[in-house]
């Protein structure tokens, strides 16, 4: 049953403690999902394609974005803007499809502000320790840069009040279960089933 209006969920977590993973699993297994691909000015990752890990743009073009308020959230982290498109998220939702952001706390506050009926997640690695491993396992970063992702998270956690859930990400099956059933217990809302109890009215 195609749903009226799509949910806006918004999922949020340190880096390193295995979002993408988590999202690549979640999408294979619900077809009504779409993932928006966020804006950034950072360089791509090795393996990372424009389009499909993000949209890669340069500061100039990020800033004109800001500047004709085509952006749902931005902000700044670790040097590098990202950001959301407004038109791509709407018109998925309009359709009844439901949207997913990969957004950090900042983004996350500036979204809440805007679209209060959003789902806010919040992942978190199953401890502080495990979480420093990830990073290390990356080989991605400097000794500085895990460090400063390591005191970044620590902030970050002090956001945690702000969501509606908390998962733990000890094992990506356990983490996509417990999105799972929330996403099933938001359609499963009145408010989002108004045209099942128009039927009855």
């Amino acid at each position: 049953m195609k749903k009226e209006k799509g949910q806006l969920i918004v999922l949020s977590g340190p880096s390193g403690v295995g979002k993408s993973t988590v999202i690549a699993e979640l999408l294979s297994q619900r077809d009504n999902i779409y993932f928006s691909v966020s804006y950034t000015t950072r360089q791509p990752r090795v393996g990372e394609q424009d389009g499909v890990n993000y949209n890669f743009v340069d500061r100039v073009e990020f800033e004109r974005m800001i500047a004709a308020d085509e952006l749902l959230e931005y902000a700044e982290y670790v040097n590098n803007y990202y950001g959301t498109s407004l038109r791509a998220i709407q018109n998925k939702l309009d359709a009844g499809i439901d949207v997913l952001l990969d957004i950090e706390v900042q983004g996350a506050a500036k979204v809440r502000a805007r679209c209060p009926d959003a789902l806010f997640i919040f992942i978190i690695p199953p401890s502080f320790e495990e979480l420093s491993r990830r990073l290390h396992r990356r080989n991605t970063d400097s000794e500085d840069v895990i460090a400063g992702r390591l005191e970044k998270a620590k902030v970050e956690f002090k956001e945690i009040p702000h969501y509606d859930y908390l998962v733990i990400n000890d094992k990506v099956s356990g983490a996509v279960e417990e999105i799972e059933a929330i996403l099933t217990a938001a359609e499963c809302r009145v408010g989002n089933r108004a045209s099942i109890l128009a039927r009855f009215a």
